[in-house]
């Protein structure tokens, strides 16, 4: 058996990525299917934080395009990251790990408060974290929250799940011919304004050294597979 090539790594999940076929909301067997995942992942001795986003049910920059204030818009955005947090907390649990969710939005009936010290003692005690909220503010996206995260809980690597097998230098699905890359540094991802991850995501992950691994959840069991070096894969930075 191969072993993993990270011990302590935060994975990036979209939200759209739980609607599966739906379009919007969760797809149960989808979710089910992450979960279990995730649990087999946390199998090969891997320490994990999900930080998940909340577009299956709003998005704050298109909120705000429809004309809802920006930083209302983006509050709106935060709480749906809980739904789904709540969600995969509670799948995983199905599965057989514990986990425990924690959002940076302060609402304690729902579920915990995200605290540092808090969250690195759940991680050191081998539960999956599932971390809602985004950074708590608004203007900041959930990919610079997963490199954040990443940085304040000591992690190896950031997994970014995509629908798509790692950073290309167009969108493959409208540009056949686009190039995809198996390598890059983070300064090179951000002069070419790869739009995989936001510029603030990246140049966080530069100053820190994390690198980020992009890779696609569509197929089962792919965090482990990226884990274990296999598969198709972005590798930034590293």
């Amino acid at each position: 058996m191969t072993a993993p090539t990270h011990r302590r790594v935060i994975v990036k999940l979209s939200g759209e990525a739980l609607s599966g076929q739906q379009g919007s909301g969760i797809d149960m067997p989808t979710l089910d299917r992450f979960a279990s995942d995730l649990v087999a992942a946390r199998a090969l001795g891997v320490t994990l934080g999900i930080v998940i986003g909340g577009g299956n049910f709003l998005r704050g920059v298109e909120a705000a395009a429809d004309g809802v204030d920006r930083t209302s818009a983006d509050v709106m955005g935060m709480l749906a990251t809980v739904i789904n947090a709540l969600a995969i907390e509670a799948a995983i649990e199905r599965c057989g790990a514990p986990a425990r969710a924690m959002s940076a939005l302060v609402m304690p009936q729902v579920c915990a408060t995200y605290e540092r010290q808090q969250a690195r003692r759940h991680l050191d005690d081998n539960r999956i974290l599932v971390l809602a909220g985004g950074t708590g503010n608004p203007f900041f996206t959930t990919d610079t929250t997963a490199v954040l995260r990443a940085a304040e809980m000591g992690c190896d690597a950031v997994l970014k799940a995509t629908n798509v097998d790692g950073v290309y230098s167009a969108d493959p699905k409208r540009v056949p011919d686009a190039v995809r890359y198996d390598r890059l540094t983070h300064s090179e991802a951000l002069d070419r304004r790869l739009g995989v991850m936001d510029t603030t995501a990246f140049a966080l992950a530069r100053e820190h050294r994390i690198p980020i691994i992009v890779f696609s959840i569509q197929e089962p069991g792919a965090v482990e597979s990226v884990l274990r070096g296999r598969g198709r894969m972005t590798v930034v930075g590293g």
